[in-house]
């Protein structure tokens, strides 16, 4: 299932930054109702109190009756406004009818009977809701004690207006104050990303091949910090292509050399054999110079193809590996080139297993090329000498000769690639030996060095740290 595409950087700005007013801009909006309406009860609520204790001090007790002294012209009064009009209800509980709208709606079941002090719910009465005060109030003799209740409602049409009346007074400049707030965001988000859309256009608008520095001097840090990183990016990616090319470069160069040897040994070839009586020593001569180049050849194809093995972008899993066997196979493996160069190749100290963390191919591909190395530059009645060494955090590999050596000033270039120093046109090599064993060693955290032999030749060494 393909995944939906994420938000741009500007929206999500917008998001974070006016979810929160939108939050804010309801609570206050919530808040602000809730405290209008709060009012308007207490307004409404004073008015129904002031004027149920009117009504009740209309009301007298006479002797065993009462007596209600309720003019006409205070209930025209109080019936004039249809739309704000004023129902009264008095009565004695439990609901006899004395006086006024006999729908008012009576106290919900379970309110007790407290005099003098009113009462307030709300109910409704003809259809619309109102908001009702109850009043009791004790009449009557000792010996005969009552209690009337009166009820004044009035529609709660006016509280919800002005409650909206209050809410949108105070809601409306504070919507106005979110758009223009929301507009100042828009604007700051749009003029803060101006940086990142400089620098984009700088990317987009380049060529491929243009591996040129990113300058974004005037930007704000983050953007700095940003360029900064593709410039550290492009950097190593600049420096990576010049190796590549000139590794190219020189593996052609070294291509070259074997197969022009090739050629034109063929072509001696094939002119003595349109000879009318072949020299079959000079064919036999031919052919093997023929043989020592595809050799070449064949050792330079290999070292280049270990090489891209051991570069750090090829996938390498570590397993347990027991160097001191194969320190042993490797050097038995050699131990017929040694002889055929007249080599004296040997093992002094192996102990009979020493595991550690790595990839085995290229440990071998390691101890083949600081040994092939070693017989490849070393003349006739030389001596190799092999070592594997535990000495507890460190596991140390060393390959000593009494050959000619590396001079110290020519040590830090020994590992690049195709480099022969002094030795160039001399041995069989072509300059890949150590810069392999160096990429393998690096793939596997260790760490290479190159020191005198005494008396004479080199000794090389590489320590593996364990975990």
């Amino acid at each position: 299932m393909a995944r939906a595409p994420a938000l741009s950087l500007r929206r999500q700005l917008l998001i974070w930054l006016l979810l929160p007013q939108l939050v804010l801009w309801l609570t206050a909006a919530f808040i602000t109702y809730s405290v209008a309406l709060r009012y308007a009860n207490e307004v409404i609520d004073r008015s129904l109190a002031g004027s149920s204790r009117a009504l009740a001090r209309l009301v007298k007790p006479l002797g065993e009756g009462l007596y209600i002294d309720f003019p006409r012209a205070a209930r025209e009064i109080l019936e004039e406004d249809p739309s704000d009009r004023l129902y009264y209800m008095v009565s004695t509980p439990p609901g006899a009818f004395i006086l006024g709208e006999k729908a008012v709606p009576m106290p919900p079941p379970g309110q007790g009977q407290t005099y003098h002090q009113p009462y307030f719910y709300d109910g409704v009465l003809q259809g619309k809701a109102v908001r009702v005060a109850a009043l009791y109030l004790p009449v009557g003799s000792a010996s005969h004690p009552q209690s009337i209740l009166v009820q004044v409602a009035k529609s709660t049409a006016l509280r919800t207006q002005l409650a909206r009346d209050i809410f949108v007074d105070t809601v409306l400049p504070l919507s106005i104050l979110i758009v223009l707030t929301s507009l100042l965001v828009w604007m700051g988000i749009s003029r803060g990303l101006l940086p990142l859309r400089h620098l984009r256009k700088l990317v987009e608008n380049r060529s491929s091949r243009d591996l040129a520095l990113l300058e974004v001097e005037d930007a704000p840090a983050e953007v700095r910090a940003l360029a900064q990183a593709i410039n550290g990016l492009l950097g190593e990616v600049n420096a990576q292509v010049a190796n590549q090319r000139r590794f190219i470069a020189d593996a052609a160069h070294q291509l070259r050399t074997p197969l022009a040897g090739l050629k034109s040994q063929t072509e001696l070839a094939r002119v003595e054999l349109d000879e009318p009586e072949p020299d079959h020593a000079t064919l036999a001569q031919r052919l093997g110079l023929v043989e020592t180049s595809v050799a070449r050849a064949i050792r330079l194809v290999n070292q280049l193809l270990a090489l891209a093995r051991a570069e750090p972008e090829a996938p390498l899993s570590h397993m347990p590996v027991d160097l001191a066997r194969l320190a042993r196979e490797v050097t038995m493996e050699a131990v017929p080139r040694a002889l055929a160069d007249q080599i004296d190749l040997g093992i002094d100290t192996v102990p009979s297993q020493l595991l550690i963390s790595g990839h085995e191919s290229l440990l071998r591909e390691l101890l083949s090329n600081l040994i092939d190395n070693a017989i490849q530059y070393c003349p006739p009645g030389s001596k190799v000498d092999i070592n594997v060494l535990d000495e507890g955090a460190v596991v140390t590999v060393e390959v000593a000769d009494n050959g000619p050596g590396i001079p110290v000033q020519e040590r830090d270039r020994a590992f690049e690639r195709f480099y022969r120093g002094r030795m160039e046109g001399q041995g069989k090599g072509c300059g890949l030996g150590l810069a392999i064993v160096q990429e393998i060693a690096r793939r596997h955290h260790a760490e290479v060095q190159l020191a005198d032999n005494k008396p004479q030749g080199l000794r090389v060494s590489v320590y593996f740290r364990l975990p």
